[in-house]
């Protein structure tokens, strides 16, 4: 028996059997590639925001770079949310100071180490220093920034890490970011050179808030004379003997300018000036924190050049 062949209703459209998979396969193309737009931009998480700005100048337009220490802050004291925690899980690579430098981010960093996500502690790999006598002797100083030529070896090692495990990059493009910024930290270290270079030698020498400059110290030539903290970190605090001390070292060197850092109060070098009796300008620095933009060191290459004018400014005198 023949069935009857069945129609459409008038006015409706014409059955088309391989529309529905048809749709089925563009609704998920379609969720796909929402998905890929707000979530596929491969992303770099920095700790510092020292670190930070030398890395975004060697990503561009690559990759997302964020940041997570503000201007100001302490890097051995700031901490992150819970929310930033997550992120650097879900990083393509983080980049962090390392040697103890970032006390309180240090946990979420090798939280995400474990979960597969790759990581550079890039001062192990620049060549560090150990501090001089102190508190923080047996340790190596993190604080290797204040070098610009080890600066120069953290940018070839971030371009390599970015290349290697950020997915998508050009690594052209890369490559010659990295090499114009390292151009540029070249002509920092000659300009810091010439500054230096109008210092009398018996005159360079560093008192400092703590313990931070050594390898510029190494670098162009100065003698560390001592910290009001005789630490690597500003978390330590003088005893009373460490004050006497060091005031006692200022007076026989002839300081004349002790070095505190911008992003903290200075109330341990006022102390210091006040009850040693000692005559000494307290000079303000930017050693280990970047500011907001127009506040005088916004970037890494701003914040050496204020500190190489301050400090010969500081020892020129008297």
């Amino acid at each position: 028996m023949t069935r009857p062949r069945r129609t459409a209703p008038p006015g409706s459209a014409p059955a088309r059997p391989w529309l529905t998979p048809l749709l089925c396969l563009l609704l998920l193309l379609g969720i796909s590639g929402c998905a890929g737009e707000s979530h596929g931009r491969p992303r770099v998480v920095v700790t510092t925001n020292i670190l930070g700005d030398i890395t975004r100048n060697i990503v561009g337009d690559e990759a997302e770079v964020t940041v997570l220490m503000r201007p100001h802050a302490d890097p051995h004291s700031f901490g992150i949310s819970a929310p930033q925690a997550a992120s650097l899980e879900r990083a393509d690579l983080v980049v962090y100071n390392g040697l103890g430098l970032e006390e309180n981010v240090l946990r979420p960093v090798e939280a995400a180490r474990a979960a597969g996500v790759a990581t550079l502690a890039v001062a192990e790999g620049v060549d560090p220093l150990g501090y001089g006598p102190g508190e923080s002797a047996d340790a190596l100083d993190p604080h290797f920034w204040t070098d610009p030529e080890r600066v120069a070896k953290a940018v070839d090692l971030i371009a390599g890490q970015v290349v290697e495990h950020v997915p998508g990059v050009d690594a052209s493009a890369v490559g010659k970011n990295a090499d114009a910024y390292s151009a540029k930290i070249g002509e920092l270290t000659v300009r810091m050179e010439e500054e230096f270079g109008r210092i009398p030698p018996r005159k360079r020498q560093l008192v400092t808030n703590h313990h931070v400059f050594g390898y510029l110290a190494q670098r162009f030539g100065f003698r560390i004379v001592g910290a009001v903290i005789p630490s690597g970190t500003t978390l330590a605090s003088p005893s009373a003997s460490d004050l006497k001390s060091l005031a006692d070292a200022i007076e026989k060197a002839g300081v004349t300018a002790v070095f505190a850092d911008a992003s903290q109060p200075d109330r341990l070098a006022q102390v210091l000036r006040r009850e040693s009796g000692i005559d000494v300008d307290i000079v303000p620095l930017f050693s280990e924190s970047l500011t907001a933009k127009g506040e005088g060191a916004a970037t890494y290459l701003e914040m050496m050049r204020a500190n190489t004018a301050a400090i010969t400014a500081g020892l020129s005198t008297g």
